[in-house]
């Protein structure tokens, strides 16, 4: 289901991966367009990773019933 959310959130906000992954860096995280794809395909993503992008996203709450 997270992943879902994000994939819908980046949807909405007209974030490509590739920008995702420029996003992330200036959040410390070393991410590719590459990685990003697999994590969300696989829906296996940390803790780390979802609170980055969220914050790269700009978002400031994630309510529980959403995910």
């Amino acid at each position: 289901k997270t992943a879902r959310f994000l994939k819908a959130e980046l949807k909405r906000a007209g974030v490509t991966y590739a920008e995702l992954a420029r996003r992330l860096e200036d959040h410390g995280l070393k991410e590719t367009e590459a990685s990003i794809t697999n994590k969300l395909s696989r829906g296996t993503l940390t803790a780390t990773f979802f609170l980055a992008t969220v914050a790269a996203l700009g978002m400031e709450t994630v309510t529980l019933a959403d995910l």
